[in-house]
């Protein structure tokens, strides 16, 4: 009697634990499917109110990834005086594909200064951008529409930046944003959006945890 009570007890005592245990599952995952898919909801308005920028070069040699970067230079230059101010995300799409040719052509210029003779192409065109950091803004991986120049035959490790709003870095040395861009970002997005995309630490260790787990 005593015996088969005990043991009653017990296996009373491991089904309470097995409920508990996947009482607790079922809970963890609706959690992360929810913040799965509020991560892409947050993906999906980023990507409309962004623009990227995306250059990839030749090859990965240091010749190579030294080009890149001077054409980098060059065409932010040009586009820092020849875009219009004011425009919204659309209009600065627009204003990109009016003006590829001339953009192609100071890449070009740029290239053949550099002693290169690499063909060049220009296109606003949509990209899958991996999780990216910009200083202290972290974008989630997913499509985005981006101007995209290619040197070459395109094979080497590209440069990303974001065009608009402008998340360029001002100080390439210590990845710093330009505060205006920040403003701008966190004008077009929700407060938890904005706050998503600006998190320390934790929220791109949860980031990268739930990419993980997909």
């Amino acid at each position: 009697m005593d015996r088969t009570y005990y043991i009653d007890r017990r296996a009373n005592r491991i089904i309470l634990i097995l409920a508990v245990i996947v009482a607790t599952l079922i809970m963890g995952f609706i959690t992360w499917r929810m913040q799965l898919t509020a991560r892409a909801e947050t993906q999906e308005h980023l990507a409309s109110e962004v623009l990227r920028f995306h250059i990839l070069a030749n090859s990965d040699s240091d010749e190579d990834q030294a080009l890149k970067m001077e054409v980098k230079e060059q065409v932010l230059a040009y586009l820092k005086d020849a875009v219009p101010e004011g425009l919204d995300v659309d209009e600065t799409k627009e204003w990109m594909r009016r003006h590829t040719d001339d953009l192609e052509h100071i890449a070009a210029l740029t290239i053949e200064n550099e002693g290169k003779d690499y063909t060049v192409s220009a296109a606003v065109t949509t990209c899958y951008f991996p999780d990216k950091t910009y200083g202290d803004v972290t974008f989630p991986a997913g499509n985005y529409e981006a101007l995209r120049i290619e040197i070459g035959a395109a094979k080497g490790h590209n440069w990303w930046c974001v065009l608009y709003p402008n998340l360029c870095f001002l100080d390439a040395a210590n990845a710093v944003v330009p505060d205006e861009g920040k403003e701008e970002l966190k004008n077009v997005l929700t407060e938890d959006e904005y706050s998503q995309v600006t998190a320390q630490s934790d929220f791109k260790i949860k980031w990268y945890f739930l990419e993980s787990l997909k």
